[in-house]
């Protein structure tokens, strides 16, 4: 894609975000990174892609909230088109179903489902004038075979998964691929502190991933080479769910 193509990452501060965000920026995408609170690690996000020759812009906003949302991306959005949207933010509230509160329910379901729905829907408006883009949505190896204790989040991720395969369905005509990445356990702040013993035995590669490992693949699916691919789930699992 052209070197001046935008890529709008959401929750990219840190872990897995941060990392599509450097690869992106490093295969010639400006960046808007999203972040919802934490300025200080996503300014260090920015002045790390700024130092190895790439650019940056922060657009702090909660992607749960529809009106903070269309304030921040609205005037950006009336002057350019990303070509490329990471659905990326997101975060877990573990507890058996019995005893979720409601609004662990409510808050885990807004931020991966509204949050999508919120800057996606923005997003794809343009890309369908401009006959051309790219969607990633990063869901979860929970929301392929469900997990105890996750049902918040696992319905979250399912959910994704069908939002990713009917927008594909919707906007394909127009030459705009919608795919979804799929990590297993990955190192990042949300792995911290998971009993290594209960969990290494589970992936056949005998070791958590990367978050590299993940930018990696939505790197390709927003590069030249995957312009045939779209409505597709992609897992990173180190082939913990086969």
């Amino acid at each position: 894609m052209d070197k001046r193509d935008i890529a709008l990452v959401t929750g990219a501060s840190k872990g897995i975000g941060a990392a599509i965000a450097h690869e992106l920026a490093a295969d010639g995408f400006h960046i808007w990174l999203n972040f919802r609170s934490d300025h200080t690690a996503a300014q260090q996000v920015a002045s790390e892609i700024e130092t190895a020759g790439g650019s940056c812009t922060l657009i702090p906003f909660d992607v749960a909230d529809a009106e903070a949302t269309a304030s921040a991306l609205d005037p950006l959005l009336e002057e350019q088109t990303p070509a490329v949207l990471v659905n990326n933010a997101g975060f877990a509230r573990d507890g058996i179903m019995a005893l979720m509160s409601q609004g662990d329910w409510e808050d885990v379901l807004g931020v991966h489902l509204n949050g999508f729905f919120n800057v996606t829907r923005l997003v794809v408006a343009r890309m369908l004038k401009k006959r051309r883009g790219r969607i990633v949505n990063i869901v979860s190896t929970s929301g392929e075979t469900g997990m105890a204790g996750q049902v918040n989040y696992s319905a979250a991720k399912a959910g994704l998964i069908g939002a990713t395969r009917s927008l594909a369905a919707e906007v394909g005509r127009r030459q705009i691929l919608v795919n979804a990445v799929s990590p297993g356990f990955i190192a990042t702040e949300m792995t911290e502190g998971l009993p290594q013993e209960q969990i290494l035995p589970m992936i056949p590669l005998g070791r958590i991933g990367e978050p590299e490992e993940v930018s990696g693949l939505v790197s390709f699916l927003c590069s030249e080479r995957a312009s045939y691919i779209t409505g597709q789930v992609f897992a990173v699992n180190g082939g913990a769910h086969i």
